[in-house]
């Protein structure tokens, strides 16, 4: 990849694209029935989902074509005093894979965490996806053996933490 990539806040001009991508990875790795992300109302309005003082997502952008993106918000089920956060959203096209990008963004959006005021973060995600794994846990991310918050996606089965 030789053009430059600009992580970025999310914009209303990116909606559609982040929906598409997140239904097409999300298929991908069989992600696609009851129980996961890929029905959640937010995923044809990203920008909006995030527009919120304790919540922020970004896009990984090239040549004014956008890759992927993952963002944050509050853990559903959690309160303000947990100061845990959910990582949300996490998907790439496959052109933009194994490049570090997914590195990059989040490590920007571990810190954004912390300057949200967050000191732990959750994720879900499940056993297919190996190489998010391998990401999560190079970053930092624990293993954790249940659920937490109250995120509706039964369908994952496999859960982390992060703690700072």
């Amino acid at each position: 990849m030789n053009s430059i990539c600009i992580l970025r806040p999310i914009r209303p001009a990116d909606d559609a694209v982040m929906a598409t991508t997140i239904r097409t990875v999300m298929t991908e790795h069989a992600c696609a029935g009851p129980g996961f992300a890929i029905h959640d109302a937010e995923v044809d309005q990203m920008s909006a989902a995030y527009a919120t003082a304790d919540a922020r997502y970004y896009v990984v952008e090239r040549d004014h074509q956008v890759l992927g993106g993952a963002g944050f918000a509050r853990l559903q089920g959690s309160t303000v005093e947990q100061a845990t956060c959910e990582l949300r959203k996490m998907y790439f096209d496959p052109k933009a894979r194994g490049l570090g990008l997914g590195r990059a963004l989040l490590d920007l959006l571990l810190a954004e965490m912390r300057s949200a005021g967050y000191r732990r973060c959750y994720l879900e995600t499940t056993k297919q996806m190996q190489a998010a794994q391998r990401l999560y846990r190079a970053a930092g991310f624990a293993p954790l053996c249940a659920a937490e918050g109250n995120t509706g996606h039964h369908g994952c089965d496999t859960f982390y933490v992060k703690a700072w």
